[in-house]
């Protein structure tokens, strides 16, 4: 045989092969469409089944005019749907950005309680609480109206207290009660309290005492301070 013939013979066999792969590749395709098509039937009748039960418990409750208006209402308000899918979308960046932040505020939150537990404050506000409650049971409604009433005359009181004279004549004072002895153990006579009347400390504190009695009185009767007396001389 000649070797045309030959190459001849080599080319249709080669042709026979391509058109046995695409008949091939033809009917696998054909077999894999066939199984897609009785998977989507079966499918698709299962969703009809299951869509005659559900229509079937509502077809009392809805008409097809109603389907067919939500459809309508559903594609002119297609744009601000979209726009809300957006911005769920953006919120959802937003917490998943968010996520580590937050980690690291509960982290430091945790750390300054803890620190605060341990500086105490948490037991100080539960005492003052209690505090507080002793307040509220010991004080009725009418005491809290007339603390109410008198607040302002209270308010005066304590920034005149809190003004720096008094404050350091009151710690005077508590300084001289702390080392001061009360109990008498001796018998006082009267003449041993004249002789003691007789002192400049005795008369310049009596002075004070008078004064300050005259200065009350004249307060509550006109409102007005009696000016200081002049000093009282040594004898």
């Amino acid at each position: 045989m000649e070797p045309a013939t030959l190459d001849q013979i080599d080319a249709i066999n080669r042709k026979l092969d391509i058109l046995l792969e695409e008949m091939e590749l033809q009917r696998r395709h054909r077999r894999e469409m066939d199984d897609l098509k009785e998977d989507l039937m079966r499918v698709a009748k299962d969703a009809y089944q299951s869509a005659l039960v559900e229509l079937e418990e509502v077809h009392d409750h809805i008409q097809t005019g109603d389907i067919l208006f939500f459809a309508k209402k559903l594609l002119r308000n297609i744009t601000t749907l979209t726009r809300m899918f957006e911005q769920v979308e953006g919120m959802r960046d937003f917490f998943q950005d968010f996520a580590p932040i937050s980690r690291e505020l509960f982290i430091d939150a945790m750390h300054s309680l803890d620190e605060f537990d341990r500086k105490g404050y948490f037991a100080f506000l539960k005492q003052m609480s209690q505090g507080l409650d002793n307040v509220v049971t010991s004080f009725t409604a009418d005491d809290v109206r007339l603390l109410s009433e008198n607040l302002v005359t209270i308010l005066n009181t304590v920034k005149n207290l809190t003004q720096p004279d008094m404050l350091q004549a009151v710690n005077n004072a508590v300084a001289v009660y702390k080392h001061l002895d009360l109990e008498v153990k001796d018998d006082v006579s009267l003449f041993s309290l004249l002789r003691q009347l007789n002192t400049p400390e005795a008369r310049r504190g009596l002075a004070v005492a008078l004064r300050f009695l005259q200065n009350l009185s004249s307060q509550q009767a006109t409102g007005h301070i009696i000016p200081a007396a002049p000093t009282v001389p040594h004898t």
